[in-house]
């Protein structure tokens, strides 16, 4: 059986990062990041581009589910309302797949840091800390598996996140 990684976060979790080497960790695996079907300039969030990035998003996952290929479909995006999540599955055909849905979260000093950080190196607005920061407890809402990312090293965050998905 196939597995789906739905792995979500709020901006600057590290969700990215973890999910490229966990790419590495898991044989017969690809990667989707949310973001890379939304990348556009001006970024300009409506009803029309939501609902177009939420059907490439399932294109390509239904894509790479259906293709012989990979066993281990890794997705990763800010999927802080339930909602969100719901929508992407039932889009999804699931039959020889087994949905893993984890929460990448940290505690609000290393956020912080980890933002800034980025910030300083140009790689992201001033604007994200304070919406990255107001959507840390949303994911504790979520249906989903936290994995705490705080004091961790990536190593460490891949094999809980593999742990997770052997159940």
């Amino acid at each position: 059986m196939k597995k789906l990684y739905l792995i979500g976060g709020t901006m600057g979790v590290g969700k990215t990062t973890i999910c490229q080497e966990l790419k590495k960790n898991l044989d017969c695996s690809v990667f989707l990041d949310g973001d890379w079907c939304w990348n556009s300039h001006p970024f300009c969030v409506t009803n029309e581009t939501k609902n177009m990035v939420l059907d490439n998003i399932c294109y390509v996952l239904n894509n790479f589910i259906h293709c012989s290929v990979y066993e281990n479909i890794i997705f990763c995006w800010v999927m802080h309302q339930q909602s969100i999540i719901d929508d992407i599955i039932k889009r999804l055909d699931l039959k020889e797949c087994q949905i893993i849905p984890i929460s990448l979260v940290c505690d609000e000093s290393t956020l912080k840091q980890r933002l800034l950080k980025d910030i300083q190196e140009g790689k992201r607005e001033e604007s994200i800390l304070l919406r990255s920061v107001e959507r840390i407890p949303l994911y504790n809402q979520l249906n989903t598996i936290k994995i705490d990312t705080t004091k961790k090293t990536i190593n460490e965050i891949i094999d809980e996140i593999i742990e997770s998905g052997l159940s």
